[in-house]
């Protein structure tokens, strides 16, 4: 397997304050990565960076080889990145059909952004049925499913995506998840933040925790849950 997503040694600054320092992680081509750390880790940060909405103090992010830190977002997304940001961003006043047609606006290919639309449609029939209802009035669950509908509608090759569960009931819960199951398994590579550790644990294949910046702990899934001091931390245990 080889990185398609690569950090080294990268360091974010607002003002005085050095929010992430040194952090190097990488994410291979078909793997699900979970970032996981408390509030004000830096977790968001690092994802804001990657998609250039944050400017780097030091270090370097690829992707494939290519420079993202000289790159602006347009290019990235037409590079195959996409960001299914924290709390949604969904454009409200517009109905869901159109808020699918702006994750599409990179492309040209208009049998490519028809077929991929059904392809949205058959993984979130919820979204099909609400096809003409303005956004804004979806439940919390559905804008979810809006926001990382959107996001494939640019054909990605790598999906950040930043607390999907965030506010969402239990049972909402597992529906995302199972989502992002579905999303691994048709071989998309995702960079994952996500509170819920337990969950976030139960789809990666590695994780990463961040602490005040830094990197604390790395490993598989599987070594992170029989980690005691990842399970004290965050998994309740």
């Amino acid at each position: 397997m080889s990185a398609m997503l690569s950090i080294r040694d990268l360091h974010v600054k607002y003002g005085a304050i050095h929010a992430i320092q040194g952090v190097s992680l990488h994410v291979n081509e078909g793997e699900v990565v979970s970032l996981i750390g408390a509030n004000g880790a830096g977790k968001t940060t690092i994802l804001h960076t990657i998609s250039g909405l944050v400017k780097a103090a030091g270090g370097s992010i690829e992707l494939e080889g290519k420079d993202l830190l000289k790159t602006n977002p347009s290019q990235m997304i037409r590079m195959g990145l996409a960001h299914v940001p924290e709390g949604r961003r969904i454009f409200s006043s517009m109905t869901v059909d159109e808020n699918l047609d702006m994750g599409a606006f990179a492309r040209k290919d208009k049998e490519g952004i028809k077929a991929e639309k059904e392809e949205v449609y058959r993984r979130f029939p919820r979204l099909l049925e609400r096809k003409d209802q303005i956004a804004g009035t979806l439940s919390g669950g559905e804008q979810q499913m809006l926001a990382i509908g959107r996001a494939l509608m640019g054909n990605p090759r790598i999906l950040l995506m930043d607390e999907p569960s965030m506010g969402l009931a239990p049972i909402l819960v597992k529906e995302i998840f199972s989502i992002i199951r579905e999303l691994k398994e048709s071989g998309l590579t995702v960079l994952l933040i996500e509170q819920n550790a337990r969950m976030a644990l139960s789809i990666a294949d590695r994780a990463y925790v961040l602490e005040t910046g830094r990197i604390a702990v790395e490993g598989t899934a599987a070594e992170l849950m029989a980690n005691d001091d990842v399970k004290k931390a965050y998994l309740g245990a």
